[in-house]
């Protein structure tokens, strides 16, 4: 069935999505995390660009899941490294994804109530937002770090409902993260799709749960002349 169908946006009032994946290009967070973090920190270390690489691996899975995880403070402090000023130092890897913008100024024109949810430290959601000016087309963002938990767990949702004030039957929700996606279904939240291509850099991800998405122009309403 086209996603169209799956999707009846006319019926849609509000819609929540995710940052970085979904909405903008992932290869900026996977180079930074798996390149040149590790980079800089075998070079703190005095240690090879694999060990370095192993390390933090392991660090990050320890963390995975967690408010933590997108602590850019906390990393800073675990690693001794200042993380903002060195993602500044790349922020022109930045990029919004394809015909996003399109897509969100059809929210807008069709008078779509449109919220950013995102587990991105605020900090990092400044920087991101600085660089894309796409904030503009936002009723408001926020951030688990405002929550006090991450989208995988229900709590955030229901503080985020409270905050938002939108309706689950009539709330579209899209992200790249299949654990998410989970929880926002088993709050309740009716309309729920998986945006392929996190990343320009890497293969189409797939959901063996979830109506996807590859292109935001999948769902645009077809012109009216």
């Amino acid at each position: 069935m086209h996603v169209q169908q799956l999707i009846p946006l006319e019926d849609i009032r509000y819609v929540l999505l995710d940052m970085d994946g979904t909405l903008l290009d992932k290869y900026f967070d996977d180079y930074f995390w798996e390149h040149l973090l590790p980079e800089k920190y075998a070079e703190k270390k005095n240690i090879s660009f694999g060990r370095a690489k192993e390390a933090l691996l392991n660090k990050y899975r320890m963390h995975e899941g967690t408010l933590n995880w997108t602590d850019i403070d906390f990393w800073s402090r675990e690693v001794d490294i200042d993380i903002p000023a060195l993602k500044e130092q790349i922020h022109h890897l930045i990029e919004v994804h394809p015909h996003v913008e399109d897509f969100l100024r059809m929210l807008r024109k069709h008078r779509k109530k449109v919220f950013l949810v995102t587990n991105a430290h605020y900090k990092v959601l400044d920087i991101k937002l600085r660089k894309t000016e796409i904030g503009k087309y936002f009723d408001a963002a926020i951030t688990s770090f405002e929550m006090g938990y991450p989208k995988e767990n229900l709590a955030f949702w229901e503080k985020a409902q409270k905050r938002l004030g939108f309706d689950k039957e009539t709330t579209l929700f899209i992200d790249d993260t299949e654990a998410v996606l989970r929880t926002a279904k088993q709050y309740g939240i009716r309309y729920i799709l998986y945006k392929a291509y996190a990343s320009s850099k890497t293969h189409k991800g797939s959901s063996a749960h979830f109506p996807a998405i590859e292109d935001f122009r999948q769902l645009m309403f077809p012109d009216r002349k």
